[in-house]
């Protein structure tokens, strides 16, 4: 722990992410303070130090409900009560600990060229800056700056942030910034993007952050499925994954809500696939399933009394045509044995109501009232007993993702058109108290805090109400751990990727029957399984010479065996050309292929090594349009400075022919057959830079790319392209220079054969380090 801690401040010394807000101090009282700073951030009591506050965008109940009192009845820019703005655009709610404000959004320079997300930290009450974490975007299908789309979170026993920006990256940080651990979902578990930008947020729950996402991984998580990540919130470390979903036909950013279940910790959430799962919140066991849907679930899930959730979608209906519901369903009391998850179905169904259309606002509920904007801009009350409809009140022409907050007796609620709202409840209508004009879209839920109410919007974050507030929390629960018999292990982390030579080293908790942790367990066996490696303790080692492969090791501690998931993979020396492949197996041409190499990311589907013209190489799998594109990862995500080459060829013809390209350091570099150009590119809207290239079909090409690092944040990315037989030309075909540079990423394969028409073909793959 103290290096993680170490590292973090070596990293506030020498990067340029983190951006303080007191600058221009003597020098003399720069370095005590550093000395300070270091003593005080390597204390165990400052590490654990406990803050309350409003810790995740829907509060301590985790229903959208605010227990404080006066609150402003006002939300009007430049009013009474507004206190002050910050100028930060943002789609998600603020989220406050410990009199500071933890706010994702991002900042627009350059007329909008350059695009970058924060993590800034706020003065809650003066809306001064304390600090801010800058994260540029990479390879992700985002478009229209629809940026800031979630909301971090913070953890109450320690007070560390959590944040993953668009990219995927899931970050920890302590309070005053310093970067604790990260991993990139992208490059380690093959995190989906789309277009929509919808990041959603982590969540914390007693030892663990959990981040979500699509991924599309290797092994039995291979296929693509709506995932979630449940990591050591100190070290980061992965300590478990659910996959409770069938497969998924949208994105989902709904968040986790916990609650007990027959002694057990488990959360609801909706995914992708239309459906509501229960999951256990220790080992990431799923419980039941619920599908609702015929798309994604995006609103958050209300437990209601305690049998009962109550959920909501804006997508078609699996047993009508119709679009949205309401739905209350009656959910286990009892932790079910047996084969999991359990279904539920129409027979668990309390009560529905289908005048509720609403695609990712969330309901909050209140003394058995549930409260919902709509997506044709009403605000409803429904009773939470019958699912009836007790009043509606039209606020605007549309909403979209905005959920409202309960507080003080009032309802904050912002709308899309940048109208927002405080509106006093009664039995049978809603009462307007104030109509305010933000002037600009509204997205995000109303935040509550020590007086406060924050209204996030596209341009700015807004305060409104009393200097002298207080916040009105809810006491933390204290675990208590009956049962000390060990019944499971939990091994950290419980997935990996190693480079030949190189070392993890993994920690072993004994579990009790509900998934406690009792102790750490020292004195267990390992057997790395197919692959080669070695342990030494509990430190395992690949082999110098180890084969690249993915595969299972087993660890037996206290007559418990459990099994984790691995890859040894590429570093910076690298070569493939597929020679030594047996072809012992069809496709579904009738073709000899056999699978490519195990461990490189998503790509079992997606890739078959095929003989081509008496050379054995890889093609990408065109059975189904929806793999007309495809990118996978070959080597380790932590890799920089390197040079990374490849034979390509695209099949087709004058008028159609497929795009094949290389990812180096989170930069994409790709012949483009339909445009005749090589192009790079990282995100689209962000970087996009080409030169022309006649590229002809059936033809053999070298393409070699490589990043330079300027040493000072910038950099350029180079490549150049020519037809095999040839020399290899001096100069560099394109290079393009990079403000600031991605300084590590993992290399990939890239492939788009529009509607599944033309492969493309890779051999000869080379890695080496530029120095």
């Amino acid at each position: 722990m103290q290096n993680c801690y170490l590292n973090a401040m070596q990293q506030n010394i020498d990067g340029e992410s983190l951006k303080l807000a007191n600058k221009g101090r003597p020098l003399a009282g720069i370095a005590l303070s550093f000395l300070v700073a270091t003593l005080i951030i390597l204390s165990p009591e400052a590490q654990a130090k406990k803050v309350d506050g409003w810790l995740n965008w829907r509060g301590p109940l985790q229903t959208g409900v605010s227990l404080e009192k006066n609150l402003p009845d006002s939300l009007e820019p430049e009013g009474d009560s507004h206190l002050w703005s910050y100028p930060v655009k943002g789609g998600g709610a603020p989220v406050f600990a410990d009199g500071r404000a933890y706010i994702f959004g991002y900042h627009e320079e350059n007329d909008g060229k350059l695009v970058e997300e924060t993590l800034l930290c706020l003065d809650a009450d003066t809306g001064e800056k304390i600090w801010e974490y800058r994260s540029r975007d990479f390879l992700s299908d985002n478009i229209y700056n629809r940026y800031g789309i979630g909301s971090p979170c913070v953890d109450p026993e320690t007070g560390n942030v959590y944040f993953m920006p668009t990219s995927g990256l899931a970050i920890a940080f302590d309070r005053d910034g310093n970067k604790l651990w990260e991993h990139s979902m992208l490059e380690e578990y093959w995190r989906l993007t789309f277009p929509n930008g919808r990041t959603g947020g982590p969540v914390v729950d007693g030892e663990y952050v959990i981040f979500r996402g699509i991924t599309a991984n290797w092994g039995t998580t291979g296929p693509p499925g709506d995932r979630f990540y449940g990591f050591d919130k100190i070290t980061g470390e992965l300590a478990w994954y659910s996959s409770p979903d069938i497969r998924p036909v949208d994105s989902s950013n709904s968040s986790p809500v916990f609650s007990d279940l027959d002694g057990r910790r488990v959360f609801v959430a909706g995914t992708g696939s239309g459906s509501i799962i229960c999951s256990n919140a220790r080992t990431g066991e799923p419980v039941w399933r619920a599908t609702i849907s015929q798309g994604g679930v995006n609103a958050s899930i209300l437990y209601y009394e305690d049998d009962k959730i109550i959920a909501i979608h804006g997508k078609e209906n699996i047993d009508t045509t119709s679009k949205g519901r309401l739905v209350c369903y009656r959910i286990p009391t009892e932790y079910p044995s047996g084969d999991k998850p359990i279904l539920l179905g129409e027979k668990d169904e309390v009560w529905r109501n289908d005048e509720h259309v609403s695609f990712s606002s969330s309901p909050v509920l209140h003394e058995d009232r549930v409260y919902s904007t709509i997506a044709t801009g009403e605000l409803l009350c429904v009773d939470a007993k019958t699912g009836g409809t007790l009043w509606s009140l039209k606020l605007a022409p549309d909403q979209l993702h905005a959920s409202p907050l309960f507080a003080d007796g009032k309802l904050y609620v912002p709308m899309h058109d940048g109208k927002a709202f405080v509106v006093k409840p009664h039995d049978d209508r809603g009462e307007i108290l104030n109509e305010a004009d933000m002037e600009v879209v509204c997205l995000a839920a109303p935040s509550a805090y020590d007086g406060k109410v924050y209204i996030q919007t596209k341009e700015a974050l807004h305060c409104f109400g009393s200097e002298k507030g207080k916040f009105v929390g809810v006491k933390q629960p204290n675990v208590r751990i009956k049962d000390k018999t060990i019944a499971d292990l939990q091994v950290l982390p419980a997935e990996f990727a190693l480079k030949r030579g190189h070392s993890t080293e993994f920690t072993v908790w004994g579990l009790n029957s509900v998934g406690q942790r009792i102790k750490k367990l020292d004195n267990a066996s390992w057997d790395s399984g197919s692959l080669q490696a070695s342990f030494n303790g509990s430190t395992m080692t690949a082999n110098g010479d180890a084969a690249y492969a993915a595969g299972m090791i087993k660890v037996t501690a206290g007559g418990v065996t459990k099994s984790v998931r691995g890859r040894i993979v590429p570093g910076a020396n690298y070569t493939e050309d597929f020679s030594g492949f047996e072809l012992t197996q069809k496709n579904h041409l009738g073709e000899s292929v056999t699978f490519p190499p195990s461990p490189w990311l998503g790509a079992r589907v997606k890739w078959s090594v095929i003989e081509r013209e008496g050379e054995k190489v890889v093609t990408n799998v065109l059975d189904s349009v929806i793999k007309q594109r495809t990118m996978n990862f070959v080597g380790h995500q932590d890799l920089s400075d390197y040079t990374f080459s490849a034979d390509v060829l695209t099949d087709g013809n004058r008028r159609i022919m497929s795009s094949i390209g290389l990812v180096n350091q989170r930069y994409l570099i790709a012949l483009v057959g339909n445009w005749r150009i090589l192009e790079v590119s990282s995100n689209h809207d962000r970087l996009k830079e080409s030169v022309r290239f006649n590229v002809l079909p059936n033809t053999w090409y070298r393409l070699k790319t490589k990043i330079k690092d300027n040493g000072d944040g910038t950099g350029v990315v180079q490549a150049k392209a020519w037809i095999r037989d040839q020399p290899e030309p001096d100069a560099w075909t394109i290079e393009v220079p990079v403000d600031k540079l991605h300084p590590k990423g993992a290399p990939a394969i890239y492939a788009l054969s529009p509607q599944a028409q033309k492969r493309v073909y890779i051999d000869n793959l080379k890695i080496t380090p530029n120095n």
